[in-house]
């Protein structure tokens, strides 16, 4: 899945990453023949790239990125009370990921761009929501489930393994 590039920073071997808008990260190194990067090597290079789009392969896995802390959590919604919105295409965020958690019954989660996917969420499953990913819910009887939003933990939250500024459990 293309993220855009939101900044760059060296790694510990002074390799250069780039930070993506969906909170993972990638390396760009300069390494012929097999990359050709030289725009890693000088901050105009590196400064000419932002927002411009890479591959993420750990969006295409749905893997929530590390450090992101749970900020919010819905209510539990039942077939009856789950807002008409969950039901019509919508997005997280910039920057949000969500889980959709089943606690009782099933649904359907319906991924609609930039992929079109889909899996039926029994009890106990867990659905992975990527940042303005446009999604809906299919409620396909009784059931039971909430979602729980998540955002890059503020540094002093993530030393202590608190959930992100300003959010709640």
């Amino acid at each position: 899945m293309l993220r855009s590039i939101v900044g760059f920073r060296p790694d510990e071997e002074s390799q250069w990453v780039a930070e993506l808008a969906c909170g993972h990260a990638r390396h760009v190194r300069h390494d012929p023949p097999f990359s050709e990067r030289a725009w890693t090597r000088t901050p105009e290079g590196r400064a000419a790239r932002l927002g411009s789009a890479l591959e993420c392969a750990r969006c295409d896995a749905r893997e929530l990125p590390e450090g992101w802390r749970e900020y919010r959590r819905t209510p539990a919604f039942t077939h009856a009370t789950a807002p008409e919105a969950l039901r019509t295409r919508h997005t997280t965020k910039p920057g949000v990921w969500a889980r959709i958690h089943v606690v009782a019954g099933a649904l359907r989660y319906l991924i609609l761009d930039p992929f079109e996917a889909q899996e039926r969420l029994a009890a106990g499953d867990v659905g992975i929501v990527l940042p303005e990913t446009g999604h809906r819910l299919e409620i396909e009887g009784p059931v039971e489930f909430f979602v729980a939003f998540y955002r890059r933990a503020a540094p002093e939250a993530q030393e202590a393994g608190r959930p992100a500024e300003g959010g709640r459990r």
